[in-house]
């Protein structure tokens, strides 16, 4: 793509594509949602996109810049849609718990856009409401600002960074995903305590547990760290 992008009010097409739709910005990001789901990266070609769209692909340039715009568009759609239903509701803990659940979740849900997007930064709308409102969430809780932003860095990179591990986990195939899971019970579950007693002692607990996502505990890890550095500041009169 190139940098002829249209301003938003001049974007409108007359009349629909080939298959009866009117273009506009939404169409084209959530089009690009669902081929990087079916294809990967290579979805976000000008091409592919106007040929799903039933448009003629340079009418792209209208609406995106290039395919990284594009690809900006994305993850922030991603964002946005994890905001779509949440509401803090006073408790800061259970409300940054939930919103990282929610990301966590949203990116399990669409894999291949997680991986491609988890370390953009948009400077887009929903990225900017989230940005505004895990800050507030903090702030009103009585972190102080240097504090609220370090926690906040802390939890989002958290999120991210375990939203696209457990993505590239799921996107394995399946036998790939079930030969792994082989390694804890065939390998780590049979170490003999003689030469690896602590892998040994935990062993049954590997098993059952390493297949599943650590976020939440993780999650719950950093929020406990959290809680303890308010209350000291609470103790010390820092706020």
């Amino acid at each position: 793509m190139s940098e002829r992008v249209v301003p938003a009010a001049d974007r409108q097409r007359r009349r629909p594509t080939k298959q009866g739709v009117v273009l506009s910005e939404e169409l084209i990001v959530a089009t690009a949602l669902r081929l990087i789901e079916e294809h990967g990266a290579d979805a976000l070609s000008v091409r592919r996109l106007g040929r799903a769209l039933g448009a003629d692909p340079s009418s792209l340039y209208r609406y995106f810049r290039h395919t990284d715009d594009l690809m900006l568009a994305v993850a922030d759609e991603l964002i946005g849609r994890t905001l779509r239903s949440w509401r803090p509701t006073g408790d800061w803990l259970a409300d940054l718990r939930e919103l990282g659940l929610r990301m966590h979740a949203g990116a399990l849900a669409h894999p291949r856009a997680a991986m491609l997007s988890a370390h953009r930064v948009t400077g887009r709308a929903h990225e900017i409401q989230a940005v505004e409102a895990g800050l507030g969430v903090l702030r009103e809780a009585g972190f102080p600002d240097p504090e609220a932003a370090r926690i906040y860095h802390a939890f989002i990179d958290q999120a991210l960074a375990f939203g696209a591990l457990d993505s590239a986990g799921t996107s394995l195939p399946r036998p790939a995903r079930e030969a792994e899971a082989e390694v804890w019970r065939g390998t780590y579950g049979r170490l003999p305590a003689g030469t690896h007693p602590h892998i040994a002692a935990t062993s049954r607990h590997l098993v059952s547990t390493m297949r599943a996502s650590s976020y939440p505990a993780a999650l719950d890890l950093l929020l406990t760290a959290a809680r303890t550095r308010l209350d000291q500041f609470r103790a010390d009169g820092v706020g």
